[in-house]
């Protein structure tokens, strides 16, 4: 009697495991499944129902009065892409080498360095944003990508979680036979390191498109000329006078620039899973 009291207890906790489960899953996309039926309806229909879950018809109507009012989605979603491609690369590769050199190298300021590093992470962007634009002017690479591509090759944060992923999980042993092997550090590094380090890399990469894509406040300050603006620059100037009563234009351009973002995650995830299912069966 007791056991079948406690299997159908059991059976009642994985009931209510997936009723929250799927609970949380509506609560997370419904927002975004608001945003996409509203970037097909006018702005009357959303003013006189908000949420809706029905589709309109108004899609391409929304897209031709957002090239009409100075938006390019296309210019916009190009720039976008090459800042945040090109940064989250250049943040994932040396962050991963920084962190490589940390664990793998013993040398005298490596607890000073690493100090340096935490330290760096403390600052708010809004802290050096005055100082960085003058350096950028006087190097004139203002009204530049490069001047928002090239900072991100030094990046605290993602420093700091490889070397916290590799700590554990990076295995020196493969690292010393490749050594004696005969193999170069950078060769052990790109053709070693950087494939055990996949997961942590994927998870690094999404992180830091995101936040590249939705950079708002770097891009402000350097980018002058429109043909350059992102995908968020554009997407601000919605909210002006012209605007103010598309509201299906609006969600429009929201849905044009979540939607990278989803790809991004979709296209990694599955790096993410793999690792996560290899810790779990690691000894």
């Amino acid at each position: 009697m007791s056991k079948v009291s406690s299997r159908g207890g059991s059976f009642a906790f994985k009931i209510f495991q997936y009723f929250v489960c799927i609970l949380l899953t509506v609560m997370s996309l419904f927002p975004f499944v608001v945003m996409i039926v509203n970037a097909t309806r006018s702005s009357s229909q959303i003013q006189q129902h908000s949420i809706s879950l029905i589709p309109s018809h108004y899609l391409f109507s929304n897209l031709e009065f957002l090239k009409t009012k100075t938006f390019h989605p296309l210019i916009s979603f190009r720039n976008s892409a090459i800042i945040s491609v090109s940064a989250t690369a250049l943040a994932v590769y040396f962050s991963t080498l920084t962190a490589y050199s940390i664990v793998a190298y013993d040398w005298k300021v490596k607890k000073a360095f690493f100090t340096v590093i935490m330290a760096v992470l403390m600052l708010p962007a809004t802290v050096y944003s005055i100082g960085f634009y003058q350096f950028m002017y006087k190097i004139g690479l203002n009204n530049n990508f490069a001047a928002l591509i090239l900072p991100s090759i030094a990046a605290p944060a993602t420093v700091f979680f490889m070397r916290q992923y590799m700590i554990p999980s990076l295995p020196m042993e493969i690292v010393q036979s490749a050594r004696i092997d005969g193999a170069g550090e950078f060769r052990i590094f790109n053709q070693i390191v950087l494939p055990l380090c996949k997961p942590a890399m994927a998870t690094q990469a999404i992180f830091i498109f995101v936040s590249q894509w939705n950079n708002l406040f770097m891009p402000m300050i350097l980018l002058s000329d429109k043909e350059k603006w992102t995908m968020p620059m554009m997407v601000s100037q919605l909210s002006g006078d012209a605007y103010k009563t598309e509201y299906g234009a609006v969600y429009l351009g929201l849905l044009l620039t979540v939607l990278p973002i989803f790809v991004v995650y979709f296209l990694l995830s599955k790096y993410i899973i793999a690792g996560v299912a290899l810790g779990g069966v690691k000894e």
